[in-house]
């Protein structure tokens, strides 16, 4: 029993929970909503009546937003990284009046994107999904130098918004939905990483130099830490409560090394990546990027950063290589100016070093073979769309999501009386 509530106990301290603000969506499909709600009613011919009504009210709302998505997607066929170019010239406009034209399109765009319950990720959310690892394990960077610093920057100078990332200015990520995703297997290659991280930490407290490593980080994240409680204090009754699952805070057993384990990370629902190319000064780009992603855990989001580099070594992988080289170098010298050098000794230094470098080497090799994996996992199983297939479902994301909120408001008043917008809204979601 005491060995049990032990392990119980080691596990709630272990657990990594996520805190994330939900957006304000209806999950549940249009026909599954009207059906449920027209169960509910007694009568017959109300319930004729009432599905009557929501069908009116869908074409209703489909109609009076059907001049704003023509408006959307006449803009974006001038902006059309594929053909956008070639209409662009046979409208003959100037240079000011193509900025107008695309800062209207983004207005319209991020509109859209507002009511379809789309929320750009801030760098709260961005730190909180680097701060952990899930199946991506390689330092995954954007090449400014590709991507254009002057669209959103102009947009958002227009149009002021809170909490903007940094990297606004070159390229925007919306998300919408929270979901779970997990992945069983051995991972003995990560759990041995693991274990040498665990002894370099300890070396470290042993040798009293996590201090010089640690105290800026503490500092920095007790600061940000405060400011994240003084933000979320008033609506974390609000907020989604999420497990993150990582190889790093399990136990350690012989059982478990050997075993397959499970770990989980959540996930975004749907991403939208909104970006533009760097032109030069004789070929401006005009094109605007918008992809369309699926089911994205957090810890592996750069495989939808746009112009990513590609991945080599860190400069730390060349520091350990360096500093594994330098002490099996020194320990070689020294077991040389013994008189009686032991063979197996110097045998013994020279492999461990040699192995560790190979394990550095073969890590990396076996990052770049799952980063290739996920990069084509990305591009088939996990992009929904792009360009004008992804406004075309954005649209009628739009459409369906204000249909349902009509239907449901409706439905309430109906059932229970005259309220006020507030109690309506109050009702609507409880």
């Amino acid at each position: 029993m005491g060995d049990e509530e032990e392990q119980r106990r080691k596990a709630a301290k272990n657990k990594e929970v996520i805190r994330l603000e939900p957006e304000s969506v209806i999950p549940v499909l249009k026909p599954k909503l009207i059906m449920t709600l027209a169960n509910l009613i007694e009568h017959s011919s109300d319930r004729s009546e009432f599905l009557k009504l929501c069908k009116r009210v869908e074409y209703t709302i489909r109609a009076w937003y059907l001049l704003q998505f023509e408006d959307l997607m006449q803009l974006y066929s001038l902006f059309d990284p594929v053909h956008g170019a070639q209409k662009l010239q046979q409208q003959n406009l100037s240079l000011d009046e193509i900025d107008i034209l695309e800062q209207n399109f983004l207005t319209y765009l991020f509109q859209v994107m507002e009511k379809s319950n789309f929320k750009i990720a801030t760098d709260d959310e961005i730190d909180i999904a680097h701060s952990g690892q899930y199946l991506l394990n390689l330092p995954i960077t954007v090449d400014e130098s590709k991507l254009d610093k002057k669209l959103l920057k102009r947009y958002f100078e227009e149009h002021h918004r809170e909490n903007l990332p940094d990297f606004a200015d070159k390229y925007v990520i919306f998300r919408r939905g929270i979901g779970i995703d997990q992945t069983t297997d051995y991972f003995f290659l990560e759990k041995v990483d693991m274990i040498i991280a665990r002894l370099w930490t300890w070396f470290l407290r042993k040798t009293r130099l996590e201090r010089l490593f640690s105290r800026r980080s503490v500092s920095r994240q007790k600061s940000d830490q405060k400011k994240s409680d003084e933000k979320t204090a008033d609506n974390e009754e609000d907020c989604i409560f999420v497990e993150r699952i990582r190889l790093e805070n399990m136990e350690i057993s012989f059982r478990s090394l050997l075993s397959k384990i499970t770990i989980q990370e959540p996930t975004f629902d749907r991403i939208i990546v909104i970006y533009r190319q760097a032109g030069t000064q004789l070929k401006p780009e005009r094109g605007i990027f918008v992809k369309h992603f699926k089911n994205i855990p957090m810890a592996d989001m750069e495989i939808v950063l746009p112009e990513k580099k590609n991945p080599s070594l860190t400069p730390m992988d060349w520091v350990k290589f360096l500093i594994s080289a330098v002490v099996g170098l020194v320990a070689v010298v020294g077991s040389l100016e013994v008189p009686k050098a032991d063979l197996w000794v110097i045998f013994a230094i020279v492999s461990t070093v040699l192995g560790y470098c190979a394990k550095t080497y073969f890590t990396f090799q076996q990052n770049m073979a799952t980063y290739q994996s996920l990069i084509t996992q990305s591009m088939y199983d996990k992009q929904l769309d792009s360009g004008k297939g992804t406004l075309l479902h954005l649209c009628d994301d739009v459409i369906q999501q204000e249909v349902k909120e009509v239907i449901i408001s409706f439905f309430i008043l109906m059932e229970q009386g005259k309220a006020t917008l507030q109690d309506l809204d109050l009702r609507c979601e409880n």
